[in-house]
């Protein structure tokens, strides 16, 4: 019982002294395999296409970090946004601790970018050039000699060239399309950093798929530990049947089977790019990519017997033959995912197209006019989030007075631009009733009232 549970010691990628565990998993095949393809040339599609779709002349998707600006389907979003983002990150926690709950690390094995790229792009790409798993094995154990300098630099080129077009495009979605190619055409000594910046990612992602691999989703990713915290025995994982596999030995052709199903043929092992042996349990390095599912289903139907020992199932389903139940657990987290979900719809539909912001002017007191007026003295600061270019008024709102601009005939705010300023606020001392006085502003476009802004007007009364 000792041995069995000794693999929840360590990891599959590492001896007892700590030493890298290379892995060389074989090739996999079969239904499960062929879906996660199709699934992962979608992805990778929208992937190396999306920078270069435009809406009016802008990206549809564009997260500038250095100008702090983002472009998501065509809207822009500034830093005062971000409390929108905000949120959108605590409804994607939420989201992912319910999905961990009902289906396990099914993300990562199917959708995850790095599993895309690493065992649909980069692991296809060493099939191609060095064999199976086996083949590579072999390959790696063998001096250097012709065949084996070929091959490995080969490989190694390839990988460059991926990763350089991963940089590309990657550093798209920050500095945009256009840049990108301004930085490529142009001469290097116009655009160092720019430069620089293809070069440190493209040299990462090289480090990344040619050498640290699966360690990412073991090491580095914190997903694969937070599922022992998330799972309970009714999440859906890729589990393996013990009541029908065990207990298990080789198989024999006519012969009378006393045993379980599972023939012993480590096939599922064989084919897991994390190296772990699934009939051990859940474990932290598996990703629910299938692929030991398709290995095993294609061993039951060579000998005869029914698929689906290996299979998407939870514990008690198979301990217990129970149905899979949608718990109150599961029912809170969905509780709570509808909620926020409905609270960062209602902020992106109240998003206005305009930011503004009226304070008053600080150190500044009330000035008295003539005719018994009153007057302070504001800073605006007026953010245009649109393609196209602004006129906009201030009106009085819960006071009769006068706004007059200073410096400025009409509030034209530049698209994408700020614009600031200042104004007065002019109101007759008769209506001056306290020494703070909550004043209502209306801003309006074309007649057409598109925010309402809240300040205070400085008087000389504390009341009568």
């Amino acid at each position: 019982m000792e041995a069995q549970a000794s693999f929840r010691d360590k990891v599959a990628t590492a001896d007892k002294e700590g030493k890298r565990i290379w892995l060389f998993p074989t090739k996999p095949k079969g239904k499960l395999y062929n879906a996660r393809t199709l699934l992962s040339i979608l992805y990778l599609i929208i992937f190396f296409t999306l920078p270069f779709i435009k809406v009016d002349g802008h990206p549809l998707f564009l997260i500038n970090v250095l100008e702090r600006k983002f472009i998501l389907f065509g809207q822009i979003f500034w830093p005062q946004d971000f409390f929108i983002f905000g949120l959108g990150m605590v409804v994607f926690i939420v989201f992912v601790a319910l999905f961990t709950v009902v289906f396990g690390r099914v993300f990562c094995g199917w959708a995850c970018p790095q599993t895309i790229f690493m065992e649909m792009v980069f692991r296809r790409i060493e099939y191609l050039i060095e064999g199976d798993g086996a083949r590579q094995k072999m390959l790696a154990k063998q001096p250097w000699n012709t065949e084996k300098i070929i091959k490995k630099f080969s490989k190694w080129t390839v990988f460059w060239i991926v990763s350089f077009l991963i940089a590309n495009t990657f550093l798209a979605y920050v500095i945009g399309i256009d840049e990108l190619k301004t930085i490529i055409t142009e001469p290097v000594s116009k655009h160092v950093g720019g430069f620089i910046g293809i070069a440190i990612f493209t040299s990462v992602f090289f480090f990344v798929y040619s050498w640290f691999r699966e360690q990412v989703c073991t090491v580095v990713c914190p997903y694969g530990r937070m599922q022992g915290v998330l799972l309970d025995k009714n999440s859906v994982v890729i589990s393996y049947d013990y009541t029908r596999g065990e207990n298990r030995g080789k198989f024999k052709k006519n012969e009378e089977r006393d045993l379980g199903d599972c023939i012993d043929c480590n096939q599922c092992v064989k084919v897991c790019p994390a190296g772990i042996d699934i009939r051990n349990g859940t474990q932290l390095e598996c990703i629910n990519c299938t692929a030991c599912i398709d290995a095993c289903d294609s061993m039951m139907k060579a000998v005869g017997f029914e698929t689906g020992l290996i299979r998407f199932a939870s514990e008690n389903n198979i301990s217990k033959k129970e149905p899979t139940r949608f718990t109150g657990r599961m029912r809170a987290y969905s509780a709570v995912m509808v909620v926020l979900l409905g609270v960062l719809v209602y902020l992106l539909a109240s998003r206005t197209d305009v930011g503004v912001s009226v304070l008053r002017t600080p150190g500044q007191l009330y000035q008295e006019l003539p005719g018994g007026v009153l007057s302070n003295l504001y800073n605006y600061r007026l953010l245009n989030k649109t393609y196209a270019d602004k006129q906009l008024e201030f009106r009085p709102e819960n006071f009769k007075g006068e706004i007059t601009l200073v410096g400025e005939d009409d509030l034209v705010v530049p698209k994408e631009k700020f614009l600031s300023g200042s104004m007065f606020i002019k109101i007759p001392q008769a209506q001056v009733r306290e020494r703070k006085t909550k004043l209502m502003i209306g801003v309006y476009e074309d007649g057409k009232k598109i925010a309402t802004i809240k300040t205070s007007f400085l008087g000389p009364f504390s009341g009568i």
